[in-house]
């Protein structure tokens, strides 16, 4: 794929499907940086660094600041479980 073909897409998607599903993406990315702010806020507290674990729950509010847009979007429910799968394992390796 050339690098116009990569872009024309890109454009399509953020002007189509996922303003769509994803709402106005200076507000959604508001929204995720507020939850970002949180969660490395309270990494720093009982950590002092960001763990794997911190990065899943990141991640996870991506999919949550997503949903308070359009809650049906099944993508981003099924990534939600991905990730809490992950962040279960990640925080529990050593454990038997």
């Amino acid at each position: 794929m050339k690098r116009a073909e990569i872009l024309k897409k890109a454009e399509e998607l953020v002007n189509g499907d996922r303003h769509e599903d994803y709402g106005d993406a200076l507000l959604n990315h508001e929204r995720i940086a507020d939850g970002w702010n949180c969660i490395v806020k309270g990494a720093i507290a009982s950590h002092g660094y960001l763990t794997e674990g911190h990065v899943i729950l990141m991640m996870d509010w991506v999919k949550t600041a997503r949903l308070l847009n359009k809650i049906e979007h099944q993508d981003s429910w099924i990534d939600k479980c991905g990730y809490s799968s992950l962040g279960g394992e990640f925080t529990t390796e050593g454990e038997k």
